[in-house]
């Protein structure tokens, strides 16, 4: 898989730029406001590349439809099939025409994503972490064959159903349940019902939990093969948040699914594998999002001028939303890329590792987006700006997907060996 030649060369003249900047210890090094401790220098030149490839998709493609799309509620699957070409789908993934990369390289594609808005990069972790990574993961040869390349390219939409009406952050309690079909040898019945799912209502492929024999099991749909009436999923519209996603529900009646379209995993296991691998993607996601709001404020605080003429930026005030908010932006990526290594390493990844990154991260941008939004004023009400959008998406983002107070309680877990969920 190919990235942007031009990013290429970009990142031989920043491996060149470091190796003068080393020779140069007698020289005082500027503070670059937008790297602020330097993370670029701890990217291979692989992960430079793809990170700006990333970018100027992003800014090309994505940025002059966002307000439309966020107004609107309208997501154009499209989006899928273009980031499959450049490679973006199912980055981690090294078979069936995956480009096999690190983890810190699929965080730097998220985080580029978020800088334009939480819905995109919403739509793309579901695709890539939820959908493709199970099925790389648990699936058999047959299946990651009949799947995995039409989902790397974008030509196939997939889903992830695993949270309930009544049961969100508790999956173990799922009433959705599969039995041997009545009727149909060789296929299993699957009835129930999910709610907050991510390309529900333009999904071809369908990554099911349900209880089978009182254990959870992960089944994949396939839309076309549903008889009528056995698949409903209905758009859930007029949401606040994650806009320029599409979101809906999954309704399930007695609906056909052949034995061999069944993963080969048993229990909560197969699903928090998933989602750890998406909890990693957004905690590299919402800095991009926070960096987002710093830059667009910054430029804001530069131009506006108040009070005898002067810029907003001169004021103390400001200038102390805009340190402390650049300040968790740099600490939050040092750890994502941290955890990214570690999660490639020999020495293996701790859950317990990605649940602090993923709560430190989302709280952190949620907060400074809300008060870097208070710069703005009035102004902050208009979209056009594009903070406001970023704190509603940010609200959901530290929501879903294991809220932050649930990731607490895990790491409390981990730092008293006590359980106190129940």
């Amino acid at each position: 898989m190919s990235f942007l030649t031009s990013t290429t060369r970009r990142a031989s003249r920043l491996a060149s730029s470091r190796l003068i900047s080393s020779r140069s210890a007698s020289s005082r090094a500027t503070f670059q406001w937008d790297d602020p401790l330097s993370s670029q220098t701890l990217l291979t030149e692989e992960e430079v590349s793809i990170q700006e490839t990333a970018h100027a998709y992003c800014q090309d493609r994505l940025l002059p439809r966002v307000l439309d799309a966020y107004r609107t509620e309208n997501y154009d699957r499209s989006i899928l099939q273009e980031m499959g070409s450049l490679g973006l789908l199912g980055p981690t993934i090294k078979t069936h025409g995956c480009p096999g990369v690190s983890s810190v390289a699929s965080g730097l594609i998220t985080r580029e994503v978020e800088r334009i808005d939480s819905g995109y990069r919403s739509g793309m972790s579901v695709q890539s972490s939820l959908v493709m990574g199970p099925i790389d993961q648990f699936g058999s040869p047959a299946q990651k064959d009949r799947w995995l390349e039409k989902l790397g390219k974008g030509e196939s939409v997939g889903c992830f159903g695993l949270t309930e009406p009544n049961h969100g952050s508790d999956p173990g309690s799922m009433e959705t349940t599969a039995r041997p079909h009545p009727t149909k040898k060789g296929y299993y019945s699957l009835s129930g019902s999910k709610t907050w799912i991510t390309n529900s209502p333009i999904a071809d492929i369908l990554l099911v939990w349900a209880k089978l024999d009182g254990q959870i099991k992960g089944f994949v749909i396939e839309r076309a093969a549903c008889p009528p009436g056995t698949l409903e999923t209905p758009a859930l519209k007029n949401k606040t948040g994650l806009r320029a996603s599409i979101t809906g529900m999954i309704q399930l009646d007695n609906c056909p699914v052949p034995e061999e379209n069944m993963l080969n995993v048993t229990g909560l296991k197969g699903p928090f594998s998933c989602l750890n691998s998406a909890r990693f993607g957004i905690a590299f996601g919402v800095v991009g999002a926070l960096e987002d709001c710093i830059e667009r404020t910054r430029t804001y605080a530069l131009e506006r001028k108040q009070f005898q003429n002067n810029p907003l930026a001169k004021y103390q005030l400001v200038q102390k939303k805009l340190a402390d908010a650049s300040t968790d932006a740099a600490y939050g990526l040092l750890a994502a890329i941290q955890v990214g290594r570690v999660k490639d390493s020999e020495a293996g990844l701790a859950p317990e590792m990605i649940s602090m990154i993923k709560r430190q991260n989302c709280d952190r941008a949620l907060h400074h987006s809300r008060t870097l939004q208070e710069i703005f004023g009035g102004n902050a009400v208009s979209d056009e700006y594009h903070i406001g959008r970023h704190v509603a998406n940010l609200f959901v983002t530290q929501t879903y997907e294991g809220q932050s107070d649930i990731h607490a309680l895990i790491l409390g877990r981990a730092i008293t060996g006590l359980q106190a969920f129940f």
